[in-house]
């Protein structure tokens, strides 16, 4: 049993995910930037907003992660495929589930309230979900 839980502990302490760390840093200020600013700025709305936040770092994000962080030498649509589908499978669960929570515990507060904190746990949720479906989905390497 303690094996099994170093090896799942390893998943986060190794030189992959720092890497995949150091690529988040650059994404997580331009995709927070452009979220909160549509939002409180623009006053688009909170799918609008956390929607784009992702829609621009994700470009940056597959070049960088596929490239740098996990080193993903195929070539084709098929991983960009698969990326695309990771983090919109990450994307709609993070901020599903984010927001409903949100909107519970914080219902004594104002909907700008609400969102604000929701998207702040959407974004939190989504960093996990997606280092997972990257590392083992979208750029997997089955040789390694």
């Amino acid at each position: 049993m303690m094996k099994h839980i170093k090896d799942y502990i390893s998943l986060f302490t190794d030189w992959t995910f720092l890497k995949f760390i150091m690529v988040g840093v650059v994404n997580t200020i331009v995709g927070t930037t452009i979220m909160f600013v549509f939002y409180n700025v623009f006053h688009l709305s909170y799918w609008v907003s956390s929607a784009s936040n992702y829609f621009f770092g994700s470009i940056v994000s597959y070049l960088l992660n596929k490239n740098f962080t996990f080193r993903f030498r195929e070539r084709g649509l098929w991983s960009l495929l698969r990326f695309t589908l990771n983090i919109l499978t990450c994307y709609l669960l993070a901020y599903g589930i984010a927001k409903p929570v949100m909107q519970w515990i914080l219902s004594g507060f104002s909907i700008t309230v609400q969102e604000n904190v929701s998207m702040m746990l959407g974004m939190c949720l989504f960093v996990v979900f997606n280092y997972l479906g990257q590392r083992f989905f979208a750029f997997y390497n089955k040789n390694k």
